[in-house]
């Protein structure tokens, strides 16, 4: 399966750590979206990380390769099961499109996971922001987007 990460799953040992197979495939960008941080984590004990629409807005990412065995790991650690209702979990897997290295005529299908949104959520912890700083530099991403992460307003 190819998945298209955009916040902490962006870090690579974060990845290897939940995913051991996970093959880095591209850098992608998700059109008429923004990043948002919709949920508090009880492991983090901040906001974390989601997308939602907004036209004139993209979010950069990774794109992995994520073999079988490990979409049973990558679920649970997204709070995401098939067979529970929708409402009832933290993320929801959602199939949708980017663009490889941000070119239109390089749209691929992806997986990624989106927030099922908690009021009222916390701003993200210094650490966490931090953490996807650091991964979008590491990346490469587009130094305007990593200036916009670098932006991000952080609780405490």
């Amino acid at each position: 399966m190819l998945y298209f990460a955009y916040g902490s799953n962006m870090d690579r040992a974060q990845m290897q750590e939940r995913c051991r197979a996970a093959r880095f495939v591209c850098t992608a960008k998700l059109e008429g979206h923004r990043l948002v941080f919709p949920r508090k984590s009880s492991c983090r004990k901040c906001g974390v990380a989601s997308v939602e629409r907004s036209d004139g807005s993209d979010v950069w990412g990774v794109v992995y390769q994520i073999d079988e065995l490990d979409i049973a790991t990558l679920d649970e650690s997204e709070g995401y099961d098939g067979n529970r209702p929708a409402d009832q979990n933290s993320y929801l897997r959602k199939k949708t499109r980017v663009l490889r290295d941000g070119y239109e005529e390089q749209a691929i299908a992806v997986w990624t996971y989106e927030a099922n949104p908690e009021p009222p959520p916390p701003p993200p912890s210094a650490e966490y922001k931090g953490l996807i700083v650091e991964a979008a530099k590491f990346w490469r991403l587009p130094p305007d987007y990593i200036a916009e992460l670098e932006r991000i307003e952080t609780k405490g």
